[in-house]
């Protein structure tokens, strides 16, 4: 278990560069872009699985839709949470848009809103697959008499395909080892890879990346070619105001394009559109004025294949 969540841990390094530490105690162990990019080539590709305990009793249908991404309210009291991914084919190849998410999960002090929607809500990935929201750091409930670790419920459906679902846990959590659901490392019900790390950000808001490999149907292609042919190494700095460097690298010759997606999956800047050799490059965004603040993607493009993405936000 313990070196199954390390490589994890190694993975999410990789993909989101802008995670300086990792909260609730646990850090990975880091090493030089090779050996990290090695180690990437070797890890596989993770479908999502089921929770034991399934939906649970909370559940409320006909959850509302996000509005702007969140899910708690500004004032809603405890740790802010930014949770952000990517939906996924089982074989991890192509990218699923789309897909509703119905999310629900306990407020700071372990309970459940069962009357109304507070920190009940919907939103989908969209056309590149990405999907995003802003909520608290669950609080933790006595299940017996034992507490549940922090979790998040997820509902996931792709279109035309059954619904998923599961549980996201968080790194370091002191009662996962206990728990009967969180603790499972093999089978139907497998949690591995549902444990995730999580990181403060410069805006003092953890951060965690949960990239979900559901049945679907997809468009897209996204998997984890980038330990083969090109990769975006640092996003900086991020949050941005004027501009934002984005440091990448070529491993083969290839036509390049850099792409800025909004969360709606519409794109707002295409940079570096060139065939470039195998080497360390830099592109710079300046948005436009006309761009509002908020989250979009940084997708890099190798002969118009998708093969590594960032996350950024604009202020």
């Amino acid at each position: 278990m313990e070196e199954q969540e390390k490589n994890n841990t190694r993975r999410h390094f990789l993909r989101n560069t802008a995670f300086a530490s990792l909260g609730l105690g646990v850090l990975p162990r880091i090493g030089n872009a090779a050996e990290l990019q090695k180690e990437e080539q070797t890890a596989s590709c993770n479908p999502t699985t089921l929770d034991y305990y399934g939906q649970g009793p909370f559940y409320t249908a006909n959850a509302p839709t996000m509005i702007n991404n969140q899910l708690a309210l500004p004032n809603e009291p405890g740790t802010r949470l930014i949770i952000s991914g990517i939906v996924q084919t089982l074989d991890c190849t192509n990218v699923i848009p789309n897909t509703v998410i119905d999310v629900w999960h306990a407020d700071d002090a372990g309970t459940y809103d069962n009357t109304g929607f507070n920190l009940r809500g919907i939103t989908q990935s969209n056309a590149q697959g990405f999907y995003t929201f802003e909520t608290i750091l669950p609080g933790k409930y006595l299940n017996g008499s034992m507490y549940r670790p922090s979790h998040i419920h997820f509902k996931i459906t792709p279109p035309g395909f059954p619904t998923l679902i599961t549980q996201l846990y968080f790194q370091g959590d002191t009662d996962i080892p206990a728990d009967a659901a969180a603790s499972l490392t093999s089978g139907t019900y497998d949690a591995t890879h549902r444990i995730i790390p999580i990181a403060m950000n410069t805006q003092g808001r953890y951060e965690g990346t949960w990239d979900i490999a559901i049945d679907g149907a997809g468009n897209i292609g996204m998997s984890e070619l980038h330990t083969e042919k090109g990769i975006i190494y640092t996003v900086s700095p991020n949050p941005f105001t004027e501009e934002i460097k984005i440091n990448y690298g070529i491993f083969q010759p290839a036509e390049v394009n850099i792409q800025i997606f909004n969360m709606q999956g519409s794109i707002v800047a295409v940079l570096d559109e060139k065939n470039l050799a195998p080497e360390k490059y830099e592109a710079i965004w300046k948005p436009e004025q006309h761009i509002p603040a908020g989250t979009y993607f940084v997708a890099l493009k190798l002969n118009d294949l998708q093969v590594h993405y960032q996350k950024i936000i604009k202020q």
